[in-house]
């Protein structure tokens, strides 16, 4: 469609005045879309500016051109092939380092107290789990007592986790059997329990604080939505809160675990009959220290990347997306 009121030409002054108005009127149209299809004048012509786009380098050639291979290959790899030459790597570096021992092994008289290995390590794997369940419990009281609005109460679970966390493993150990069960004259068949509830608590207070911060990461309005229904506090906590926290917190409680796992090496000093007190019990019996904590290593490991590839897999599969 072609609007009639522009490009007239001039002929007269009454004729050039008439084209004049009429150029602005179909100028005023044009611009609100009364004239379809005309193309809007303007007088001032439109400069295409020339845009600069960065040099592309072919993907099969470097900068230095002395590559052959496709740039970007040592980046674009699969994980396991990238965890696989970085163990190797590891391996080599290892194997060159103990290539330097001046030391003759002696694994014959140390794989005679093979029993005395598993037997520590399956204490280990007990104590670990029972330490896990007892510092659950706990946590999740403190992290109630952290959220509650009484002073005294809040107080005394903020107390417990600074105390707790503010101060080593070991000393705490030290404590619990050496002060606090001679005073209670506990006997010492009950070593082993003294060592895991001590556990329990060193791993209590990070459990709290895990657990606040699930509670916490729940919004509000989903608490306030189930008092709305006619729900009842311990209801809201138990069908509402609870459910979502889990999700979030197991991951963390997964990864706790291996921090266990780890930490039960110090019940040796209560002389609890872990891996670590058989490893030291051999070392003791045999003069071959490294061919007896070697296997304590391998031992750990065996318990703790299985552990630590589960909590990855938690992660992953049960990540919260806040909305």
């Amino acid at each position: 469609m072609w609007c009639p009121l522009v490009g007239m030409p001039p002929l007269t002054l009454r004729t050039r005045l008439f084209v004049t108005a009429s150029q602005a009127v179909g100028g005023m149209l044009a611009a609100g879309g009364l004239c379809y299809g005309m193309p809007r004048w303007n007088p001032v012509p439109r400069v295409r500016r020339k845009v600069h786009r960065p040099l592309r380098v072919p993907p099969t050639t470097c900068w230095a051109g002395a590559c052959s291979w496709p740039a970007g290959t040592l980046f674009r790899m699969p994980r396991w092939l990238a965890h696989l030459i970085v163990l190797a790597l590891l391996a080599a570096a290892g194997g060159w380092a103990f290539s330097r021992l001046d030391t003759t092994w002696n694994w014959g008289v140390v794989w005679e107290y093979r029993a005395a290995f598993w037997n520590g390590w399956c204490m280990t794997v007990g104590v670990a789990l029972a330490a896990l369940v007892v510092s659950g419990l706990i946590g999740i009281v403190v992290a109630l007592m952290l959220r509650s609005k009484r002073p005294l109460v809040e107080a005394a679970g903020r107390i417990y986790v600074e105390l707790i966390r503010g101060t080593p493993l070991l000393v705490q150990l030290l404590v619990g059997w050496y002060v606090i069960a001679a005073a209670l004259q506990v006997g010492t068949a009950y070593r082993t329990a003294v060592g895991v509830l001590v556990l329990a608590l060193f791993s209590g207070a990070y459990m709290a604080e895990i657990f606040r911060g699930g509670l916490d990461a729940i919004p509000k309005a989903q608490i306030d939505s189930g008092r709305a229904i006619g729900l009842t506090p311990w209801q809201v906590l138990r069908l509402v809160v609870l459910p979502q926290a889990v999700r979030i917190v197991l991951p963390s409680v997964a990864g706790q675990l291996v921090s266990l796992v780890k930490d039960s090496s110090l019940l040796s000093i209560l002389s609890v009959g872990e891996f670590t007190f058989a490893a030291r019990n051999v070392n003791s019996a045999t003069y071959s220290t490294l061919e007896s904590y070697l296997p304590l290593a391998v031992g750990y490991l065996a318990l703790t990347l299985p552990l630590s590839a589960l909590s990855r897999w938690l992660e992953r599969r049960f990540r919260y997306e806040a909305a």
